[in-house]
């Protein structure tokens, strides 16, 4: 029997073929967006797949949907790859997790700015509470400086990408001297800054500027 494939939230039943066209889609558009950022035509994705224009069309009506669809895949991976480091249980998963985060983004740098617009739907909410947890477990086990707050958390994230986009095309792995350098501070208890952390609430309303853009 064929496999269920979710497009867009829904669900609904596709021929073997039909399904392998998707993933050759997907895959050959997570290439050409990468390479080229969401300015990159159907017409590239296509040609990359193997398969005629419409057989994008037919899976996704514009680009928004494709990349959309892009952007929730890498969710579901971060989401499975915060899971599996919460269940270390021994306080060093925040890292961890923290380090397949910037690859990722490296991975997926071409459209990765989208993950911040996304951060608001189940998916995102799911992984902010990972995150939250990971934070906690790595206090629990003196991983991680008593005072770091989510907020801390979240703008490590925001710059690793911002580092990535940056450096990318002439030094594709400086992000990780950046994160190695942040951790270092994040573990240091005290932190060495009386500077305030960003609220929830300014979490929030900068997410929501950025999903409006």
């Amino acid at each position: 029997m064929d496999n269920p494939t979710s497009v867009g939230g829904h669900h609904k039943p596709m021929r073997r073929d039909a399904q392998r066209n998707q993933e050759l889609v997907l895959d050959a558009a997570r290439e050409v967006i990468s390479e080229f950022g969401t300015d990159a035509s159907m017409e590239q994705v296509a040609s990359r797949a193997g398969v005629g224009v419409g057989t994008v069309y037919r899976r996704f009506p514009n680009k928004e949907a494709l990349v959309d669809e892009l952007v929730r895949l890498i969710l579901d991976e971060l989401i499975t790859a915060a899971r599996e480091a919460l269940a270390r249980a021994d306080g060093t998963g925040l890292e961890s997790f923290l380090r397949t985060c910037g690859q990722a983004f490296a991975d997926h740098r071409g459209y990765v700015d989208k993950l911040v617009s996304h951060i608001k739907t189940e998916c995102g909410t799911t992984l902010n509470e990972l995150m939250g947890d990971l934070l906690a477990q790595a206090k629990e086990h003196g991983q991680i400086g008593s005072d770091v707050t989510i907020g801390d958390i979240r703008a490590t994230t925001w710059a690793l990408r911002g580092i990535i986009e940056t450096t990318a095309t002439i030094a594709p792995e400086a992000w990780k001297r950046h994160l190695d350098i942040h951790l270092a501070g994040l573990r240091t208890a005290p932190l060495p800054t009386r500077r305030p952390s960003l609220s929830r609430a300014q979490l929030s309303q900068i997410s929501g500027v950025v999903r409006r853009r």
